[in-house]
């Protein structure tokens, strides 16, 4: 919110003394005339008012207005304070309960909205480019945490997304490899269907993976280790796969992408007589009582693995990094990730649940930018000189933002790769059964991000003496494997001899009848 823009609080509440207010009078007019000039002022002479006040028995009732300094909430909060102690002192009166009568703000937009706006506990009104928020009911706790000011935010936030929701995310080359004749054209999770060399898996969006196909990942997995990960110094954490709400509290994801996640149910209880009738059920029917199932869990309290960061970042939280151990380079690969992609499956390329290594990397800002370059370096000679991939490599809308809902108009000039500091490199492999190089959609496959402060602030992780900044990088097993054999086919023979120096042999598989 810039200091220039208009905000006007309209609020009428009432004070309930613990007993009757009437012989204060005279004190309670002199607290309410001495408020506007102390407790509800700034050093400017900005702040709130009571416009009028009235006292009825153990009721003390104020009209206050203000602008943005101030806030007429935080202004009656005050007040119930000071005329707590105040009272207290003189007539033993406390001030025993807050209630809001009407709280209502008008505050200017940037820009009118395109459709209705809605944001719970309120009723919103927008002419033209003010919005007049009337809360409804309103409690004392509700304006102690200071949900006003981020309602506030949130129909601004609403009103910018009508602008540049739909419009294409930001993307611009920086690097490609150039073209390179692919050994076929075929869709290579099709051809892996027919060939018996995947299943796809018991629950939607999930593959099972046969011994070739098996193979080939975790030759993959062996070359980002080998090649990338450990010769930069990065070491294996092992993670667990629930994640707390409270942890995407602080990272966004809650409020990014609620529709993705996979959400994590405990039971009620482990007691056999309460799951009694449940067992009875399936064993008549032999299927799954939802209902009675419903009765016996918990409403979630966690989801699954969405992406790794999140928890290596929570497992560092309050925590104050000596100096020596910087930059902070770890890696896991153990928590499978799980995102609901509804109708956007495809392939092996775009499941729901996909095996990845997460390398994150907590460091000074000039030790990330460094060692971003020996990733950038890693990985060029990984896909150049080892898959022999046709890639690129492009400046894009960031991961961070994506996953709460931001948008990104582009930032720095993505032309010169010397001039990123914070933002996402996507990394992009051409797909030859989608069509042409020119027209056809290339599939991200691996990308690299130096976040900034994001996440260390928010978990509040320290340096010893300098600001901490951090990034990742997530290696998609599922996504390597499919470039690789969208552009080299299924045929070992004519796969590039650094590969198969980590898979010399296709394992047979089992022959089904």
């Amino acid at each position: 919110m810039s200091k220039g823009e208009t905000m006007e609080f309209d609020l009428k509440g009432t004070i309930t003394l613990s007993g009757d207010a009437t012989a204060a009078a005279s004190d309670i007019a002199v607290i309410l005339n001495e408020a506007s000039s102390s407790i509800f002022s700034r050093p400017d002479g900005s702040g709130a008012a009571v416009k009028d006040y009235e006292i009825a028995g153990c009721d003390v009732k104020v009209h206050i207005v203000s602008g943005r300094n101030v806030r007429a909430h935080e202004a009656i909060i005050r007040l119930r304070k000071l005329l707590g102690e105040r009272l207290g002192k003189s007539h033993r009166l406390g001030a025993r309960k807050l209630e809001i009568n009407s709280y209502v703000l008008r505050f200017e937009l940037e820009r009118e909205p395109k459709r209705a706006v809605t944001v719970p506990f309120a009723e919103l009104a927008i002419e033209g480019r003010t919005a007049i928020m009337r809360l409804t009911d309103p409690s004392e706790e509700f304006l102690q945490k200071n949900y006003v000011d981020r309602m506030i935010k949130l129909v601004r936030e609403k009103v910018d997304k009508q602008y540049y929701e739909g419009k294409a995310e930001y993307w611009k080359c920086i690097w490609d490899s150039g073209p390179k004749e692919p050994a076929w054209t075929a869709d290579p999770s099709e051809e892996m269907l027919k060939r018996g060399w995947l299943k796809q898996g018991p629950t939607k969006g999930k593959w099972f993976f046969r011994p070739q196909v098996a193979a080939v990942m975790r030759a993959m997995e062996r070359i980002a280790i080998e090649e990338v990960v450990r010769p930069l110094g990065f070491q294996e954490v092992i993670e667990p796969h629930h994640v707390g709400f409270d942890i995407w509290l602080k990272t966004g994801h809650l409020e990014g992408m609620p529709g993705e996640i996979y959400y994590v149910s405990e039971p009620r209880t482990r007691d056999p007589a309460e799951w009694e009738r449940f067992v009875d059920l399936i064993k008549i029917t032999k299927q799954v009582p939802q209902e009675e199932l419903a009765k016996n869990i918990q409403l979630p309290n966690a989801g699954s693995c969405y992406a790794q960061c999140p928890v290596i970042y929570w497992s560092l939280q309050g925590e104050t990094i000596a100096d020596e151990s910087l930059p902070v380079k770890v890696f896991d690969r153990a928590a499978n990730s799980n995102r609901y992609e509804s109708g956007g499956r495809h392939g092996i390329e775009r499941v729901d649940e996909f095996h990845r290594i997460e390398v994150v990397y907590i460091g000074t800002e000039e030790q990330l930018v460094a060692l971003r370059e020996k990733l950038l370096d890693a990985y060029k000679r990984v896909f150049n000189e080892i898959l022999e991939l046709e890639w690129r490599m492009a400046w894009v809308t960031p991961f961070y933002m994506q996953q709460s809902g931001q948008n990104f108009d582009g930032g720095d000039d993505g032309a010169d790769l010397t001039k990123l500091v914070k933002g996402t490199i996507d990394f992009e492999a051409y797909m030859p059964y989608r069509g042409s190089r020119e027209e056809s959609e290339w599939l991200e496959f691996q990308n690299l991000t130096i976040v900034g402060d994001k996440y260390t602030s928010a978990f509040n992780i320290k340096g010893q003496k300098s600001e901490l900044w951090s990034g990742c990088t997530g290696i998609g097993l599922e996504r390597w494997t499919a470039a690789f054999l969208s552009q080299k086919g299924l045929d070992p023979e004519k796969w590039p001899e650094g590969f198969r120096k980590y898979l010399p042999k296709l394992p047979e598989g089992m022959k089904l009848l």
